[in-house]
């Protein structure tokens, strides 16, 4: 019997690793029930994208504003995994709110000159920044002929050329004068227009017309545009109008600050040449944003809409039963060179 324990003993000592399993057991810590193991090596967990604060988009009643939330929603739901929510809103509210609460946490297209003493506030309140500009292009008014007169005659897309054709736009042909299209008269730029005209020296070219309304300029435009007749008018942009027709727009002098201010009053007695002034409209963010979600403030300041690609989504909007969200969705689906880089990604997939 001793010899078998023996060998028994001995057998079970000569097996590779059978001490070092056995020591592996009685050596193993365990952890108390509903706890976690931790390492002290490993790194912490990333912060999510999109911060741990509600993802609010002011939506605003326009529909360019409108379109842009829409947008946005769907990129930040996509790439950041936001769980994304549109407020409706105007822009003194909006604005009001973000300066107090920080909510909602972004605002596509904040139009701050409209709300001056609102958007100082809440910025020496340091609850919001500008992340960026919510259209790649500055200024917002312009004159514009058609598409079909500048290929004609290339020289109408400036001063000099206006001058030069100007029997050319009249809507009477052998007569001298052209016709230009200007804004409503209760409108501010129907005096800035008026002025501008003396100061190019186009006043006594062009016979100014001021519609009654918004639909009646429309209206004058798209009669001309019909009969393939030479006008110059004023419009602003993002709108549906300047996509629905070709135009190309009148090269104006540089903006000057002081010589613009003369433009809007009806006294301004010797105007001098400038643009029309830049107007800050902006993508408004919460400063939160910028702590919490980093990632979502660097697409907000790299996602600027191109003034071609916002009038085109406004003339779909026009379309048979489309919708924001429709023309939306349609904007991802068609032009993703546009926003591919917002979201960090090649612009060509």
């Amino acid at each position: 019997m001793r010899v078998l324990v023996f060998l028994f003993l001995l057998v079970v000592c000569s097996v590779p690793g059978a001490a070092l399993a056995q020591g592996s057991i009685e050596t193993l810590e365990t952890t108390p029930a509903g706890e976690a193991a931790t390492d002290e090596t490993a790194e912490p967990l990333p912060p999510p994208p999109c911060g741990t604060q509600p993802m609010t988009i002011a939506r605003m009643a326009w529909p360019s504003a409108a379109i842009l939330a829409e947008v946005h929603s769907r990129l930040l739901t996509a790439y950041y995994q936001c769980n994304v929510m549109l407020n409706e809103g105007d822009l003194a509210a909006t604005g009001s709110s973000m300066g107090a609460t920080g909510q909602p946490a972004v605002a596509p297209e904040m139009w701050i000159a409209r709300i001056a003493d609102i958007w100082n506030a809440a910025m020496q309140g340091q609850k919001v920044r500008q992340a960026g500009v919510s259209y790649v292009d500055p200024v917002f008014e312009g004159w514009f002929v058609p598409d079909y007169a500048a290929e004609q005659w290339p020289e109408v897309t400036t001063i000099e050329g206006l001058k030069a054709r100007a029997a050319d736009f009249a809507e009477v042909p052998g007569t001298a004068r052209g016709k230009f299209i200007s804004c409503p008269l209760d409108w501010g730029c129907a005096i800035v227009n008026r002025n501008l005209l003396r100061a190019y020296g186009l006043d006594q070219s062009f016979d100014i017309v001021e519609p009654a309304n918004r639909f009646e300029m429309d209206t004058l435009i798209a009669e001309a545009v019909g009969r393939k007749q030479p006008i110059l008018f004023y419009y602003w942009q993002p709108n549906a109008i300047l996509s629905q027709f070709a135009f190309r727009p009148v090269a104006l002098a540089a903006y000057n600050r002081e010589a613009f201010q003369c433009m809007g009053r009806a006294t301004c007695a010797a105007p001098s040449p400038t643009g029309f002034a830049p107007d800050p409209v902006i993508t408004a963010v919460a400063e939160w944003v910028y702590l919490d979600a980093p990632q979502v403030a660097v697409y907000f300041s790299r996602a600027h809409m191109p003034f071609a690609e916002m009038n085109l989504m406004l003339q779909q909007l026009g379309e048979p039963g489309a919708t924001v969200e429709t023309v939306a969705d349609r904007f991802i689906a068609e032009r993703s060179e546009i926003w591919r880089p917002w979201v960090g990604l090649p612009a060509i997939p």
